[in-house]
C-alpha cells in the first residue's frame, strides 16, 4: 500500500472514531511507553497498537487527542521535540511539522506543553475518553488535568462528568479487517509460512532447538518482516506437551515430534502458525495416529467457520472430533457425551481451539456479546488450533503415548460466503509432511 494509500486509511479511520465518540467528547490516547532491557539499553521499540492504528505514529512518548469539532483542530499530537544531538544517536524525530506534514494533524505540539494545552479540551467537554493501565506517569498527569476541569464544572457550566474507556470502540474497529490489513497479514503468513518449510526441512537428531529459532528467525528478517510476532516455540519430544514453552535448548532426537509455534510481524500485522513434524523422518504408526486425529479436528473446526456461525462452534466441533479419536485410542474411557459433559478431556486439551488475530497475536474484541457466543462476521480473522498434550509422566495412559504433544494451527478468514484458509499454503497433511521431513 502506497504512503498516500496509508495516510487516508488513518484519516478514515479517525474519521470513523470522532464520529463515534461525538458530539461533547475529547479522547486522549498515550503512546507505548520505552521499556527497559538492561542498564540504559531498550528494548526495541514497537508502538501501542491502538495509538499506531488510529495515527501511523511510530514514536514514542506521544500522546493523541481527538476532538470532534473543536476550534484548535479534530486532531493534535504532542511529540518529542527535534533534537539534533539526539537524532545523532537514536535517529531522526518527526517533530511538530512531521507531525502535521507526514501523519495529518490538525495541530501539533512537543509533550511537555501536554499541561498547558490539554485543559483547553477538557474544559468543554462532557465526557473524556482515555485508557487508564497504559502508562501509569501519564495517568497520573491525565487524571490531574480531568480533576481541574471537573472542578471548573460550576462555574463553565460545562465541562467532565465521565470517564470513558475507548478501547471497545477502537478494538470493535479493528476486529473488523480492511483489504490492506489483510494484505500485509497475507504477507506475514507467507514469510511465515517459509520459515516454517525450512524449519521442518533442517530439523535433524542432533540439533538443539535454538538452532531451528535461528532458522526461522532468519526467515522472518531475511524476507522483510520485523521478526516474531511473538517468541517462537520451538517444542522437541516431550516439550511440546507444554503449550508455551520457549527455552528453545533441548537437543532434538531423529524420530520424535517438533512443534513449532511460529509467526512473523509484518507492518504491524501477526500470523500465527503451528506446525508439528517429525524429525529427520515420517510418522511413526503411533505418532500417525495421534496426528490424524488432530487433523481431522481442525479441519471439522475449519469447515464451520461462515458468516452467522457462533464463535464458539469451531471449538465444539474440534473438542467432539479430538474425543472420538481419544476414544478410539484408548486414551479416554467412556460415552463421548459424558466426557464433553465432565470436561475429562481437558486433561490432554486444555485451551480453547481459537482467538482473533491482527496487530496483535491474541489480537482484540469480545468474544461474547450480551453474555452469548459472539457471531462471525465477513472481514474477521481468527485462528484455529486444535491440540492433544501428553505429559511425560502421565500414568493414566499407555505409556507409548507419554511425552507427546501436537498442535496444527491456521489462520482463517470469515468471507461473504464462507471463509479462507489464508495459512493453506504450509504444509499439513501427513503425506506433505512426510515429504519435506523425510526428503
Amino acid at each position: 500500500m502506497s504512503l498516500d494509500g496509508k495516510a487516508e486509511s488513518f484519516k478514515a479511520r479517525r474519521k470513523q472514531f470522532m464520529t463515534q465518540i461525538a458530539p461533547g467528547a475529547t479522547a486522549i490516547l498515550p503512546s507505548a511507553p520505552v521499556a527497559i532491557r538492561s542498564g540504559d539499553v531498550e528494548f526495541i521499540y514497537r508502538q501501542d497498537s491502538d495509538f499506531y492504528y488510529l495515527t501511523g505514529f511510530v514514536e514514542p512518548e506521544s500522546v493523541a487527542v481527538f476532538s470532534p469539532g473543536h476550534p484548535d483542530g479534530e486532531f493534535a499530537m504532542f511529540v518529542r521535540p527535534r533534537d539534533r544531538e539526539r537524532e545523532t544517536w537514536t535517529g531522526r524525530r518527526a517533530g511538530i511539522e512531521g507531525a502535521m506534514i507526514d501523519y495529518g494533524a490538525d495541530k501539533a505540539y512537543v509533550i511537555d506543553e501536554l499541561e498547558k494545552v490539554l485543559p483547553r479540551y477538557l474544559e468543554k467537554s462532557e465526557r473524556v475518553h482515555y485508557p487508564l493501565g497504559l502508562n501509569e506517569k501519564l495517568d497520573e498527569r491525565v487524571l490531574k488535568m480531568v480533576r481541574w476541569a471537573q472542578a471548573m464544572r460550576p462555574r463553565l457550566g460545562v465541562g467532565p462528568s465521565v470517564l470513558i474507556d475507548p478501547r471497545d470502540l477502537i478494538h470493535e474497529a479493528r476486529l473488523m479487517k480492511e483489504e490492506a490489513e489483510l494484505a500485509a497479514m497475507r504477507r506475514a503468513m507467507e514469510i511465515s509460512g517459509e520459515a516454517h518449510r525450512r524449519a521442518m526441512m533442517k530439523a535433524r537428531g542432533g540439533m538443539k532447538e535454538w538452532q531451528i529459532e535461528a532458522e526461522v528467525d532468519y526467515t522472518f528478517r531475511s524476507k522483510g518482516a520485523t521478526g516474531p510476532s511473538y517468541p517462537s516455540i520451538i517444542a522437541s519430544g516431550p516439550n511440546a506437551a507444554t503449550l508455551h514453552y520457549i527455552n528453545n535448548d533441548r537437543e532434538m532426537r531423529s524420530g520424535e515430534l517438533l512443534l513449532i509455534d511460529a509467526g512473523a510481524e509484518y507492518d504491524f500485522y501477526a500470523a500465527d502458525i503451528t506446525r508439528t513434524s517429525p524429525i529427520g523422518a515420517k510418522f511413526t504408526p503411533l505418532q500417525r495416529d495421534l496426528y490424524q486425529v488432530v487433523l481431522d479436528a481442525q479441519l471439522s473446526a475449519i469447515d464451520v467457520i461462515k458468516p452467522g456461525a457462533r464463535f464458539e462452534d469451531p471449538h465444539e466441533a474440534a473438542v467432539k472430533v479430538l474425543v472420538d479419536g481419544m476414544r478410539t485410542l484408548g486414551i479416554l474411557q467412556g460415552s463421548a457425551d459424558e466426557i464433553i459433559e465432565k470436561g475429562t478431556y481437558r486433561r490432554f486439551y486444555m485451551h480453547r481451539t481459537s482467538h482473533w488475530l491482527g496487530m496483535d497475536v491474541h489480537d482484540v474484541g469480545l468474544y461474547r456479546v450480551a453474555g452469548a457466543s459472539r457471531m462471525l462476521e465477513p472481514g474477521m480473522v481468527l485462528t484455529v488450533e486444535p491440540g492433544l498434550y501428553i505429559d511425560r509422566e502421565d500414568d493414566t495412559v499407555p505409556e507409548s503415548f507419554c511425552g507427546i504433544g501436537i498442535r496444527i494451527e491456521d489462520d482463517v478468514l470469515v468471507t461473504a460466503d464462507g471463509h479462507e484458509v489464508m495459512t493453506a499454503s504450509t504444509p499439513k497433511t501427513i503425506a506433505d509432511v512426510e515429504a519435506i521431513t523425510a526428503g
